[in-house]
């Protein structure tokens, strides 16, 4: 297995819709990076970040 470099990291794009109008970040936004978040912790992918528009 190869180690996982401290440099390296996973890029996480959530991206809101159109039709979520809230305020702040959205009910959208929030299940796209728990959903991100799962599928990269299940895949050991290295020091997740996200980002958002």
């Amino acid at each position: 297995m190869k180690q996982s470099n401290q440099n390296e990291i996973t890029a996480l794009y959530c991206r809101l819709s159109q039709d979520d109008g809230a305020d702040g970040e959205s009910n959208s936004i929030q299940n796209q990076r728990n959903i991100l978040e799962r599928y990269a912790r299940e895949h050991r992918f290295p020091n997740p970040r996200f980002y958002v528009d």
